[in-house]
Parts: structure tokens; C-alpha cells; sequence
């Protein structure tokens, strides 16, 4: 894993001030990103020095930097996760909002697909995703489903 990416996952928030220049600078991005094509030139200056540095980043990454920005923009908090981290079963139980042992319990009925370690489960994030997901849909519609059948009793006004 990436340097940038190891260690405990750090949540970026902006403060008010500085989320109008996010703003500006997703809308600048997003003015330039094809939705595909040939690496992009992004020029940096050091405030300290004034030394620039040009790099190519590709057009997919300024794509995720642009949304990224458009998120904080909005006071949104962000954190960057691979899909294909993996999580302990605590991290991924704290993830869902379930106890542990739920968790196992739900792992263990092959709700979720995970892989051992040695005597541990180890849960991709894609995967806790596609189950949260799942989940909420499920949940939708029998909300749905309940609220059809209370007006067909007649129970709202």
C-alpha cells in the first residue's frame, strides 16, 4: 500500500473559509477533464520558495481531485479508502454500526464474503460496501411496502 494510504484513516475537513476556494478549484478542474484521455500538466509552486513543478497526472486522478474538492466544498468530510482494503472484523463491524459477534455471525452465513489469515477474517471494503448497500435497499422497500399497506388500511390520514 501507498505510504499516503497506510496508517490510521484520517478524515479531511475543510474550514468555511478556505470551502469557497475548493469550490473554485473543482469547477476550474472540471472546465479542463475529458472523459478520457492523454495525462493532463498540473503546475505546483512552493509558497516558500516560489520553485515550480510541473508533473502529468493522469485524467482520471485529476477526476477523483476534482469531486474530491467538490465534496469538501460542501463541508463534507473525505477520507481516501482502495477498494480492495481490507478490514478486521472490528473495523468492519464499527463500519456497518453492528457488534462483532453480529458481524462474525453474518460472515459466517456467507452474507459477506471475507478470506482468513492464519485464525482471522479479513473483509474487503467493495465488499462492505455491496452489503450496506443491500442492505439499505432492502430496508427501503419494506419501509415502502409497510407505508403502501397502512394507506390501503386506511391508517393515514
Amino acid at each position: 500500500m501507498h505510504p499516503l494510504l497506510t496508517g490510521p484513516l484520517r478524515a479531511v475537513t475543510l474550514p468555511e473559509p478556505e470551502q469557497g476556494l475548493a469550490r473554485s478549484a473543482s469547477e476550474s478542474l472540471a472546465r479542463f477533464l475529458p472523459e478520457a484521455g492523454p495525462p493532463l500538466t498540473v503546475r505546483v509552486e512552493d509558497p516558500g520558495t516560489g520553485r515550480q513543478l510541473e508533473i502529468q497526472v493522469p485524467a482520471a486522478g485529476l477526476r477523483v481531485l476534482a469531486e474530491a474538492l467538490a465534496q469538501l466544498a460542501l463541508g463534507h468530510r473525505l477520507t481516501l479508502m482502495p477498494l480492495e482494503a481490507e478490514f478486521s472484523t472490528q473495523h468492519a463491524a464499527e463500519f456497518l454500526g453492528v457488534s462483532r459477534p453480529y458481524f462474525v455471525k453474518l460472515l459466517e452465513q456467507g452474507h459477506i464474503p471475507f478470506r482468513k489469515v492464519g485464525e482471522q477474517r479479513r473483509v474487503r471494503f467493495l465488499e462492505l460496501l455491496r452489503y450496506r448497500e443491500k442492505h439499505t435497499q432492502a430496508a427501503v422497500a419494506a419501509v415502502a411496502a409497510m407505508s403502501s399497506e397502512h394507506q390501503q388500511l386506511g391508517l393515514y390520514e
